[in-house]
């Protein structure tokens, strides 16, 4: 055990994920707590969790707790957040960051007057294969970068009580699913200078599929698919004028990649060697610059986090969905 001391707020699916990849990294979970003692006892006797908390509010005022990792459904992220923030907490919040821009912008807020750390869980970004994707872009061995095709499209329940249907809980595609190829499209691009998004929205009122292509300060293109009802290769490629980087499936959990050059000659490839599901990379990021005292991260700084929110309520105003929580 070293590092920060760990809470964990909600023990919902993703939670367990998150705890798991913890204990495989030998990281201090310390923490847990959910709105019933029930919960946060079974979550604590699964992962060996030494103090189970009955509410949020206790959790987030454990002097033995550093850092909270919000889990929660996306409409309670903001709030979640800014709670654990508010009692000295750094937090990691899972993605998307929060609902909206609005909220993005007030959690970053808090963090910056109480001089803690407020990151996104964008786990992928902080991947090995994402590390070497950087490495390649920097180093020009594509030339110049002109496009990337990005897919994220999983058959997923059609319950209409399953969270990812469910418009008051921000349900839908482009939240859960799309967030990770624009998020990709930001890292590699930059900003976008325009954005066209349209999609389908299912009988529940959320988001069933949303496509979006953009365009960057370099005149490259982006473009996404993303489903919930439908699987698709969940392939990734990012084109360039000298090579491509292919990226296999699932492109954003540790897999493979190659370099590829025009006439289809293999110029390098790459191959993930990660225990669990990979979420503990983010976990060691964050420990380190709280360690630093720069309480921000250099591979998604919360600018960027709160920008990218933006492009979301873009996204979701072009294709006519809001949440029932927005005002």
């Amino acid at each position: 055990m070293t590092g920060s001391r760990w809470g964990i707020l909600a023990t919902g699916g993703i939670a367990h994920s998150f705890a798991s990849d913890l204990r495989t990294a030998g990281l201090n979970l310390t923490a847990v707590g959910s709105r019933s003692a029930e919960s946060a006892d079974r979550f604590a006797a699964e992962f060996g969790v030494r103090r189970a908390h009955a509410s949020y509010e206790a959790l987030v005022s454990d002097p033995e707790v550093d850092i909270v990792y919000v889990s929660t459904p996306h409409p309670m992220h903001a709030e979640n957040a800014i709670l654990a923030l508010e009692h000295g907490k750094h937090v990691l919040v899972e993605k998307p960051f929060t609902l909206n821009g609005a909220e993005a912008a007030a959690v970053r807020e808090v963090a910056a007057r109480t001089g803690l750390l407020a990151m996104e869980a964008m786990w992928t970004r902080y991947l090995p294969h994402m590390i070497r994707i950087r490495e390649l872009v920097d180093s020009g061995a594509q030339g110049e970068i002109r496009a990337l095709l990005l897919d994220h499209t999983q058959k997923i329940s059609t319950d209409p009580q399953h969270r990812l249907n469910n418009i008051d809980l921000g349900g839908g595609a482009l939240l859960d699913l799309g967030i990770y190829p624009i998020s990709f499209a930001w890292d590699i691009l930059g900003a976008p200078t325009t954005v066209t998004a349209t999609a389908t929205i299912g009988a529940t009122g959320v988001d069933d599929e949303v496509a979006t292509i953009f365009t960057h300060e370099n005149g490259a293109l982006s473009t996404s698919l993303s489903a919930s009802h439908a699987a698709g290769p969940n392939t990734a490629h990012i084109i360039g004028t000298e090579a491509r980087i292919d990226i296999d499936r699932v492109w954003y959990t540790p897999t493979s990649l190659r370099l590829v050059a025009p006439d289809g000659t293999v110029l390098e490839s790459y191959q993930s060697h990660v225990k669990g599901r990979g979420m503990q990379f983010q976990a060691l990021a964050a420990e380190r610059y709280i360690a630093s005292g720069d309480n921000d991260s250099d591979i998604l700084p919360i600018d960027e986090t709160v920008a990218i929110m933006g492009t979301l309520d873009e996204v979701r105003r072009q294709i006519g969905l809001r949440y029932p929580s927005e005002v």
